[in-house]
């Protein structure tokens, strides 16, 4: 789940919210606000389900992001008619900075926000535009009892108070990135081996020779992958170092430029870039571009923080006209010489992905977070992942997962997992854990050919090679600081070195780009920042060992 927030410039965000704070805009006190939230949840009583009706508005903060109408799929649907709530969704329009800016500005912030944890919600946080949650996690059941409280510390502001809903946390290991072939095109080339980065490039070489109208390697949204090969480069690590801008040594953190699997990595990925073994637009190309590109079978191999998604919505293309056609997971390319069961490609965090807060704009934000606290138990994550009973499922097994029903066996994997994946959208409140045991257990009763992509390569592959960096969370610093502004200089910094590094014409230039990247950084402040992030990262220790 790698979708990430794009463009939106978070020291406009705060100069916004402090000057509509001046202005009085957006009014704070959520008993005069007349926009969303349903005032009239008192007439209703209590269902058992431990929510009452409601109807809020939604704003996924995400240029990606749409989000379908409520109540048209058999999960919302259920949803709204069982459990009387309704949601309204507000759409980014490919433009989340802007749409944000204009709700700020005129005092119209929708009831709940969805986007990643970090600075934007902390800005709107110090503006006095969110509601403290602390006594609802006490009061409902089921977050209490599913998230770990290192994890809720971790989600703690700097005042002390938790003003957000984490999304898909888990208390185990999880992870969707890594690698896979092309079925036909790995087939037809005799199935060589791919285990070492020397495997893949001759590999490679074949599939530029052969398949001419093939990406050998196809390295997702905007290059997503490059980077997500340095945990074949070095054990123990992932590409969470390389947006640390260091890593780790013992106790502190040293500057990435510094490590000699960075090197070897750009060294790597510039070779492969030369001789035309990415896609020449790999920096730019996007995310419905390679789309078009998995689903058709134009690729050979593909690496992505996110390739569960890609693979099977590509393996459902292409198996719709070939049963034999499609993706296959493969265990993570790496150097020669490195053991293999200490290559990562994921990094995984206990937090999750990304957070839900609910602004003071919420007529009555305690229903709303009820509302949560449902989706994130058992009931509501069955019927936001699998649907509702009597669609999938009928009956519960011993540990509450759902007992597949016929419908579920008879309908051809492709469809079932196309159904679902419309419910997994609403599914704001994941709870990896839950899902996955209940997904593995279902799985189970299946035959080979029953199965779903994504869950056969998790539980294989994905799960196996990601690594716990729950302890780097919450490592940046706010725009507006002496400390952000450094990492931003420094960040602008890397990303002209890193396109520098993937296109130079030679070995030499990429060592010059490298070593004009470690200058600048240095000169703009990479020692400070990577002693504030040291800081930070140690302080996150501390509370984790302080609940274990």
């Amino acid at each position: 789940m790698r979708n990430r927030l794009k463009g939106v410039s978070l020291l406009t965000v705060s100069l916004l919210l402090l000057l509509t704070a001046c202005s009085g805009g957006g009014n704070s006190d959520a008993s005069q606000n007349t926009s969303g939230g349903n005032s009239d949840n008192t007439a209703a009583a209590d269902d058992g389900s431990g929510i009452k009706p409601t109807t809020f508005s939604f704003y996924g903060n995400y240029d990606w992001l749409t989000t379908a109408p409520w109540g048209d799929n058999e999960a919302t649907k259920w949803i709204q008619e069982n459990r009387k709530v309704t949601v309204e969704p507000i759409q980014s329009g490919g433009a989340s900075a802007e749409k944000l800016n204009t709700m700020i500005v005129s005092g119209q912030l929708p009831d709940v926000i969805f986007t990643d944890r970090g600075s934007t919600v902390e800005r709107l946080v110090q503006a006095g535009r969110l509601v403290a949650l602390d006594d609802y996690y006490e009061k409902y059941p089921n977050f209490k009892k599913y998230v770990k409280e290192s994890t809720l510390n971790l989600l703690r502001s700097e005042d002390g108070k938790i003003y957000q809903i984490p999304n898909w946390y888990t208390s185990g290991q999880f992870g969707n990135g890594g690698w896979m072939v092309n079925k036909d095109i790995y087939n037809a080339l005799g199935k060589p081996k791919l285990e070492t980065f020397d495997d893949l490039y001759q590999y490679l070489l074949q599939v530029r020779d052969k398949y001419p109208d093939v990406v050998p390697l196809e390295v997702g949204e905007k290059g997503a992958g490059l980077e997500i090969m340095y945990g074949g480069f070095r054990e123990n690590a992932t590409s969470k170092f390389i947006s640390l801008l260091g890593y780790p040594e013992g106790d502190k953190l040293l500057p990435i430029y510094d490590d000699p699997a960075f090197e070897e990595m750009m060294l790597y990925i510039n070779k492969l870039f030369r001789e035309r073994l990415i896609t020449q637009d790999a920096l730019q190309q996007t995310q419905d571009a390679v789309k078009e590109k998995v689903n058709t079978g134009r690729v050979a191999v593909m690496v992505e923080s996110n390739i569960t998604t890609y693979g099977a919505e590509g393996h459902r293309a292409l198996t719709a006209s070939n049963p034999d056609s499609g993706y296959e997971i493969i265990w993570p390319v790496h150097k020669a010489g490195l053991d293999k069961t200490q290559v990562f490609v994921s990094g995984f965090e206990t937090l999750g992905w990304n957070v839900n807060v609910i602004t003071k704009n919420a007529k009555d934000p305690e229903a709303i977070f009820a509302y949560f606290d449902w989706i994130t138990g058992p009931e509501g994550q069955k019927v936001l992942f699998f649907g509702p009973k009597g669609l999938y499922w009928d009956e519960e097994d011993a540990d509450g997962a759902p007992i597949p029903n016929e419908k579920y066996k008879t309908t051809s994997a492709n469809e079932r997992t196309e159904t679902m994946r419309k419910f997994e959208d609403f599914n704001w409140a994941g709870n990896t854990t839950f899902i996955d045991t209940a997904k593995m257990a279902l799985e189970a009763s299946l035959s080979a050919n029953q199965k779903s992509w994504e869950t056969v390569a998790q539980s294989t592959v994905t799960w196996k090679t990601a690594l716990d960096i729950t302890e780097f969370v919450n490592t940046d610093p706010v725009p507006d600081t002496e400390a952000g502004i450094i990492a931003q200089n420094i960040q602008d910094i890397h990303t002209l070195a890193f396109a520098q590094m993937v296109q130079a014409k030679s070995d030499e230039e990429v060592l010059s780009a490298l070593e004009t990247a470690k200058k600048n950084a240095n000169k703009a402040g990479l020692d400070k920042l990577l002693q504030f992030k040291t800081e930070r990262w140690q302080e996150n220790v501390k509370k984790i060992n302080a609940t274990k």
